[in-house]
């Protein structure tokens, strides 16, 4: 009996990781094979507070002269539930291509790890990579309460959704998740489906910044 109800267990097991993985890959293709996933996340960093706390801030984007607000972290594939990562080889990125992107991803080293980690997951090589990212940021238009921000600023979480949406018709409130550290402000992600038109985010992708959400100002 002991063995027997050892085996109905593995079995059962067996089958919900199964059911897991079905669920994630729909079509069948398994996790993690580079260029299959099922939407995109566009995560864009707020630099004060990746200054304000690094141990090792790049000077590129957080030197004396620079003052950076929304920034580009990445362009991730995601998962309905999880994410693909580094799914092969990194090609060689071109200098040129990296000098181009510094205005909106101002820090070399995170651009390659983005395209390690990320962009080998895409099933693009480099360039059309970072053209689809560079695309889907270079559309988007910046709340003007955040662009020239020189004061401490306490936001909703509902309030910053609000502004977004409203500089950009079409973003929607469930595609939008808020992050933050403690009580400041960090990050913002966007999801977006395959042609790049908004949506709804995955199951695992929400707000994470309690009532109140604090932006450190630019300088």
């Amino acid at each position: 009996m002991r063995f027997g109800a050892l085996v109905a267990t593995a079995l059962l097991a067996f089958c919900g990781s199964a059911v897991f993985v079905d669920e994630a890959r729909a079509d069948g293709v398994p996790r993690g094979f580079d260029g299959h996933f099922d939407y995109w996340v566009l995560a864009l960093s707020w630099s004060p507070q990746h200054c304000a706390t690094t141990q090792k801030p790049d000077t590129t984007q957080c030197g004396a002269q620079r003052s950076y607000g929304f920034v580009v972290h990445g362009l991730w594939p995601q998962y309905e539930r999880g994410f693909p990562s580094s799914c092969g080889k990194a090609a060689y990125v071109p200098e040129a291509l990296i000098d181009s992107l510094l205005p909106i991803m101002p820090s070399k080293p995170l651009i390659l790890h983005e395209w390690r980690k990320h962009g080998t997951c895409s099933g693009l090589d480099a360039q059309h990579y970072f053209g689809k990212l560079r695309q889907v940021f270079e559309k988007l238009r910046i709340p003007s309460v955040y662009r020239a921000l020189d004061q401490p600023l306490l936001q909703a979480p509902q309030q910053i959704e609000s502004e977004w949406m409203r500089s950009n018709p079409g973003l929607r409130a469930d595609g939008i998740a808020l992050q933050c550290s403690g009580r400041y402000f960090s990050e913002l992600r966007i999801c977006y489906d395959r042609q790049m038109d908004p949506r709804a985010c995955g199951r695992d992708l929400d707000d994470r910044c309690d009532a109140q959400a604090l932006f450190r100002p630019l300088r």
